[in-house]
């Protein structure tokens, strides 16, 4: 079981990913299009920024599990991962949660460090 500390660590790294517009703008692209992956040329081309910047931002979002590659001949293109985007949706309603719970002190307060 992933204690509270890790688990808030852990979407201060998805807050971190997600708090770029081009990163947001990708998650956009892949996911109002579940039929078709993009490969880092289209994107780069949808995005109107280069290639290697695209491949950052991919880089990024793989790290914190959101995007997932397919191989296919010479080019990798890239899809969302449903199920680690609505699991990081509940993670992200529990710490708000958490944040909106009444202290009676500080000891309680400071919880969220558990």
């Amino acid at each position: 079981m992933i204690s509270r500390h890790q688990k808030v660590k852990l979407m201060a790294e998805v807050f971190k990913a997600l708090g770029d517009s081009n990163r947001l703008r990708i998650i956009k692209m892949l996911a109002s299009n579940m039929e078709n992956s993009l490969c880092v040329v289209d994107l780069a081309k949808r995005l109107g920024i280069t290639q290697p910047a695209t491949s950052q931002h991919i880089k990024v979002l793989k790290n914190i599990g959101i995007l997932e590659p397919n191989r296919e001949g010479y080019h990798v293109y890239y899809y969302i991962n449903k199920k680690i985007l609505k699991k990081y949706k509940v993670e992200i309603d529990e710490l708000f949660k958490i944040a909106f719970e009444k202290c009676s002190d500080f000891d309680t307060c400071n919880g969220i460090e558990e």
